[in-house]
């Protein structure tokens, strides 16, 4: 029986161009540039990717039962995002985090089985995270 919990935290910056209107997807990003392509895109200029996590933090979310709590916070307003891990996760992308409403797996998948993608964020955080100068923290827990 797995019971740990860890947390990990994100420091990023939000950006004119997020849209948030993608219905599968949220994404994290490294990279400071942003089009308006990027709809799933939250928050820019993250100080950590897939890459960059602490091998105890995946080793828990590459297990099957792993539930991950995503919590965003960008000035007054926050969110919590809940989604799962997988044995499959590969958790080396060097710029993105992508959490997935479905269980598709890539190289960029940081969680699957989300209750939330970008669309579904309120109207208050995604305000806030097209504000160039605010500063976003993501904590990602999870627990086994």
């Amino acid at each position: 029986m797995c019971a740990v919990e860890l947390t990990e935290t994100i420091i990023a910056c939000g950006h004119e161009n997020v849209l948030a209107t993608n219905r599968a997807t949220l994404e994290i990003t490294r990279d400071q540039h942003l089009t308006k392509k990027g709809d799933c895109i939250v928050a820019v200029s993250a100080d950590k990717a897939l890459s960059d996590l602490d091998p105890r933090f995946k080793e828990i979310l590459r297990q099957d039962k792993s539930k991950l709590t995503i919590q965003i916070e960008a000035g007054d307003a926050s969110e919590t995002v809940y989604a799962l891990g997988s044995s499959r996760l590969i958790l080396l992308h060097p710029t993105d985090m992508v959490v997935r409403k479905s269980d598709y797996l890539s190289d960029r998948t940081l969680a699957v089985k989300a209750d939330k993608a970008a669309i579904d964020l309120s109207d208050k955080i995604v305000k806030r995270l097209k504000d160039p100068k605010q500063k976003v923290t993501i904590k990602l827990t999870v627990k086994c």
